[in-house]
């Protein structure tokens, strides 16, 4: 016999695509009432403009036309309310941003370095390539908010994020890869971000609470240079695996990368391991290896910092047409292929922050 139970039973069965939830448990069905072998009900979704409700209403008809006596099903949508939907975590900031505790991501990776202009965003990017070639699902939180270069390299047309009562939406590169900069909210992609250090702070916040990123494997922060408040926000509210250090052949190079692995210790961070950028050149013409900023002393400084070497990366003309032209996806990166490897063997799941959002120390 058809009753209201085994139409609430089937229906738990049926999924929120963006929740992940079953619709009953998420409190969406609503007034089911069974006149012979017709069933109606009310579908409330969290917004009448969700771009997937067709499979949610399809789903669902489907769900109830598969009971033993069910002939028809009449679905009429509404929106929860505001309470409803702060029932279930969205639709208010609260602590930890309306999206965080809808957010699965396994393993977060900051990239950092001491100084500028040793590579530190190109690093990040060809990292989240490697990984997304390994099949992982990946995405990239741009915190360098004054200097945003990320979006540069994906994006050959530009983006733009979207929106969904879940959260901002990053955008989406070519392969999958998800991306949150400033540089996609600002009008113009040359216009100067200039804030003092607690407005850095509360962007890259809501980068990580508001952002809708879902289901990853990893995310990649690539940090500003330096040891300032936007490295200290992420170091301290963010559910960090580790740190992947990035330096220059210089010796000035090696000497601010010690700063930052300094502050990482202190602040209690595993430190993944140390790459070096621009560490040589290969002469086309003769194939001999040429170090243009002198000799390496990355080796050394790792051994010193009791932590892993990854690798050198080499001067590669090749990599400053793709960056500038958005199409870093394309680069083979045959040099920094076993670097990822390794940093896939070394980051453990992400752990609890050290002060999670919303209740941190004031600095």
């Amino acid at each position: 016999m058809l009753t209201e139970e085994r139409v609430i039973d089937a229906l738990r069965e049926v999924m929120d695509p963006e929740l992940r939830r079953s619709l009953v448990e998420l409190g969406m069905v609503k007034d089911v009432e069974i006149e012979g072998s017709q069933v109606r009900f009310t579908l409330a979704l969290t917004t009448l403009a969700c771009p997937l409700k067709d499979q949610i209403v399809s789903e669902a008809r489907a769900a109830v036309l598969a009971l033993e006596g069910a002939e028809a099903v009449d679905i009429e949508l509404a929106e929860m309310t505001a309470e409803e939907k702060k029932r279930i975590g969205i639709g208010s900031a609260g602590e930890g941003g309306i999206a965080e505790n809808l957010n699965s991501i396994q393993r977060v990776v900051a990239v950092m370095s001491g100084k500028g202009g040793v590579g530190k965003s190109l690093v990040s990017s060809l990292l989240a390539v490697a990984l997304r070639r390994h099949g992982e699902r990946v995405g990239v939180l741009d915190a360098d908010i004054t200097g945003p270069s990320i979006p540069k390299m994906f994006f050959p047309d530009g983006a733009r994020p979207g929106q969904s009562p879940l959260g901002i939406l990053p955008a989406q590169t070519k392969t999958g890869i998800k991306i949150m900069s400033i540089n996609l909210l600002l009008p113009n992609e040359d216009e100067a971000v200039i804030w003092r250090g607690p407005l850095i702070s509360g962007a890259i916040r809501q980068f990580w609470g508001d952002v809708f990123w879902g289901d990853l494997d990893w995310l990649i922060v690539d940090l500003p240079p330096g040891t300032s408040d936007a490295s200290l926000t992420v170091i301290q509210s963010l559910p960090l695996s580790g740190i992947v250090l990035v330096s220059s052949p210089q010796d000035l190079a090696g000497m601010v990368v010690r700063k930052a692995a300094s502050m990482a210790k202190r602040l209690g961070v595993p430190i993944l391991g140390l790459v070096e950028n621009m560490s040589y050149f290969i002469c086309p013409d003769t194939g001999k290896q040429h170090d243009i900023f002198g000799p390496s002393h990355a080796e050394e400084t790792a051994r010193k910092l009791w932590i892993p070497f990854l690798g050198r990366l080499p001067i590669d003309p090749e990599i400053a047409k793709v960056c500038d032209t958005g199409h870093i996806e394309g680069y083979p990166a045959e040099a920094f292929a076993p670097i990822a490897e390794q940093v896939m063997k070394a980051a453990p799941a992400a752990s609890q922050p050290r002060f999670p959002i919303g209740q941190g120390k004031k600095q």
